[in-house]
């Protein structure tokens, strides 16, 4: 049978997960990259043996020789991308978030609908083998309903500067950079219920904090410390259908002792943690048991076999049909949330979704 034949566009540090997870799947082959800089992108098809290299992601969707695409570039460009990539009969594993506005979240999922084609959310957490195992204890009854999570990620000195401090690039600053992938993992792992009401803050106090000396910290390539217009801190409480909630805190700069990263989900019968470690928590013989799984890893999260199994899975839903694990309409579900929170913080009062 015939690999399936990949372009990726975009050719910064996430394309970097992407392409050496498709160059370690026996079903893929990397044929084409495309970036506005010629000679990263020729430098990266170099590494990888693609054949072609493009500066524009239009060239490299009229190229019958090319299945599928990964998109990992800003966000403003995830929509207009995905939307002409489908239209161009290519299937797409596009980088979270989706896009940034729920305008472009239905454009999107309309463009999957009349294609027939695929549409891959980069919600990378949800293929983390710790995760699966979680949600295998959860879908068998082991925690009862689930009804509450606590999910923070907290950086005292993390924000990039450049398109992701730029709001119109990005969409926003460390809710829908980082917090996103906090806010579905609950959301996935609590079984998707619908959600009905944000209430949320965003603050913005600190800044990009360039002013800071003798701590480094990761620079976006265009890095300018004289532009930020995206928040410092997100903080929300989600409603649910169902009478489940989700609360969550994310920062890019915030006066804090150190960097913490968290993430708790409760049940009626037991609970479990993934951040920083995974852990359950359950009860025998009327007593609490605090239970740590013998696997691979115990840390809450896998970056290498996550992003290696989100590519083998998009590579397998088009070869075989299997059913995807994050499709557009989850893609479109947690642009509503994000998009609420948002509005929330603007309106200063809590919004119906």
């Amino acid at each position: 049978m015939q690999k399936v034949r990949i372009g990726v566009v975009g050719t910064g540090s996430i394309s970097e997960m992407h392409l050496g997870s498709y160059a370690r799947n026996p079903d893929a082959q990397i044929v084409a990259i495309c970036d506005v800089n010629e000679a990263r992108a020729r430098q990266v098809a170099d590494k990888y043996g693609a054949d072609k290299v493009y500066t524009d992601y239009r060239e490299l969707l009229a190229d019958a020789d090319v299945d599928a695409i990964s998109i990992c570039t800003w966000n403003n460009t995830h929509a207009p991308i995905s939307i002409a990539a489908l239209k161009a009969g290519k299937h797409v594993l596009v980088e979270k978030p989706l896009c940034r506005t729920m305008e472009e979240a239905h454009e999107v999922e309309a463009a999957v609908r009349s294609s027939g084609k695929l549409l891959q959310v980069g919600y990378v957490r949800r293929y983390d083998p710790n995760v699966k195992m979680l949600r295998e204890f959860a879908d068998q009854g082991e925690f009862g309903e689930l009804y509450y999570a606590k999910a923070s990620t907290l950086r005292r000195l993390g924000n990039p500067g450049g398109w992701f401090a730029d709001v119109e690039r990005s969409g926003g600053g460390p809710l829908i950079d980082i917090g996103v992938h906090v806010i579905d993992l609950c959301w996935y792992l609590m079984g998707k219920p619908k959600a009905v009401a944000v209430s949320a803050n965003t603050y913005q106090k600190l800044g990009n904090r360039s002013n800071v000396k003798h701590l480094s910290f990761y620079k976006a390539a265009d890095y300018d410390a004289s532009k930020n217009t995206v928040e410092d801190l997100a903080s929300a409480i989600i409603r649910f259908e169902n009478g489940a909630s989700i609360m969550v805190d994310v920062s890019y700069s915030l006066h804090a002792k150190k960097d913490e990263g968290m993430v708790r989900v409760y049940g009626e019968k037991g609970s479990f943690e993934i951040d920083p470690e995974v852990v359950i928590v359950t009860e025998k013989h009327d007593t609490i048991l605090n239970i740590q799984p013998q696997t691979d890893s115990t840390a809450g999260f896998s970056g290498d076999a996550a992003f290696q199994n989100e590519v083998d899975h998009f590579v397998d839903c088009i070869v075989n049909g299997t059913e995807q694990i994050s499709p557009v309409e989850d893609g479109v579900e947690i642009m509503k949330i994000l998009c609420g929170i948002y509005e929330s913080a603007a309106k200063g009062e809590e919004v119906r979704l």
